[in-house]
């Protein structure tokens, strides 16, 4: 390809992500790059997904490959490449992490600005790493954006972050909230483009029946059902749907998700509850599941920390619309972004259980709405697709080029 200073307003023959993810692993991050990194290959782009090499790994089921493992389509695929790093997090104790964390995130930082330099100096770079991207741009033959999915709050990174977003071609922001705190840090909003995430609508195309869906996963038939799917981080609300779940025991939650620790701080809340189940971190093709099954979905984000209330972009939320499952969401900036207004979802007032409980009492006992709400769901699943992302995401990019 040709360097920068020679670029048309054509999308890149070549183009590099670079994530620093395990993949595969437990985290939606791991879903949310390997379905971004092939949308951009079946656009025609040449791709190559940097990610980390972490220890320890999940393997992958036997016969299937990483992108298969994510339910990507059949198709062009990245080329996906696993950088080493300095990483011992795993090795020390929870509380003494913040460090090893730290050089893990710059090792593999540096690991990957200097294999971009070596190999593809002239490649298109997104990288969700703003290190790799504040040494990128020192590069006057690399065509390097930024994508954000929060902002900082450290002095000495936020000083990196503005160093890397001005050097950039451009910021690839996931919210609205992103791009307003960019702003206020005094990066140009006409280099900001929002992104949210997105889903594979071909996952929820042909789903099973309610019935079928529950036989499978071997679930009451007939009882109401409540499906949460994702993290179980605290910042992500599941405590309070536990309060919630206390006080509505006709109903029957199910709990899909979470690393091993979180799974059972949330196993110690609910202890006692018969109408609780917790499944634990399941596969990605599985999710599809337990949407079909369910009878309403719940989005019960806190309003602290600003991940929660102004940067997230949740995954359940595109995956739940494309199945056609109604959601009670916190009303929260991050979700209205999403969400809209009540024709998709029910919001309720966040960081309280019993809000929550009304929210999810009154959609369960509007078989009308929930209909009308997951029809508007599945029209929109044309608007939110991968594909669609990444096509905006590759015009914006040849423009700023």
């Amino acid at each position: 390809m040709a360097a920068l200073s020679r670029m048309s307003s054509t999308p890149p023959q070549s183009l590099i992500l670079v994530a620093n993810a395990r993949m595969p692993s437990e985290r939606a991050q791991s879903l949310q790059v390997a379905q971004v990194s092939a949308a951009f290959a079946r656009r025609g782009v040449s791709t190559k997904l940097l990610y980390a090499r972490r220890f320890p790994t999940p393997a992958l089921p036997e016969g299937q490959d990483l992108f298969g493992y994510y339910n990507v389509p059949e198709g062009a695929r990245p080329d996906a490449i696993a950088l080493p790093n300095i990483d011992f997090i795993d090795r020390v104790p929870t509380r003494a992490q913040f460090v090893p964390a730290r050089i893990q995130e710059l090792s593999f930082a540096n690991n990957a600005a200097r294999w971009i330099s070596k190999h593809a100096p002239n490649a298109w770079v997104i990288s969700r790493e703003l290190e790799t991207a504040r040494k990128l741009v020192r590069s006057p033959t690399t065509g390097v954006f930024l994508e954000l999915h929060r902002v900082p709050s450290g002095r000495t990174r936020r000083r990196w972050l503005i160093e890397a977003a001005r050097g950039a071609k451009g910021v690839i922001a996931i919210s609205g909230g992103v791009r307003e705190d960019l702003v206020e840090l005094g990066v140009d909003p006409a280099s900001i483009l929002v992104e949210h995430d997105a889903v594979e609508a071909g996952r929820f195309a042909d789903l099973p029946s309610r019935a079928e869906a529950r036989e499978a996963l071997g679930l009451s038939p007939n009882k109401p059902l409540v499906v949460y799917t994702g993290g179980l981080m605290t910042w992500k609300g599941v405590d309070h749907l536990i309060e919630a779940a206390r006080s509505l025991p006709e109903l029957e939650f199910v709990i899909a998700g979470g690393m091993k620790s979180d799974v059972e701080r949330i196993r110690s809340l609910a202890a006692g509850l018969g109408n609780v189940r917790l499944e634990g971190f399941q596969p990605p093709q599985r999710i599809a599941l337990y949407l079909a099954a369910g009878d309403l979905g719940v989005v019960p984000n806190r309003s602290k920390p600003l991940i929660s209330s102004r940067y997230t972009s949740p995954l359940k939320v595109f995956e739940s619309m494309a199945a056609g499952l109604p959601l009670v969401a916190s009303d929260l900036p991050s979700l209205r972004e999403i969400l809209v207004d009540e024709r998709h979802a029910r919001f309720v007032e966040p960081d309280c259980g019993s809000a929550l409980a009304a929210g999810i009492q009154s959609l369960m006992s509007d078989g009308e709405l929930r209909e009308k709400m997951a029809a508007a769901g599945r029209s929109r699943s044309s608007e939110i697709t991968w594909d669609a992302r990444a096509e905006r995401i590759l015009t914006w990019m040849a423009a700023r080029a």
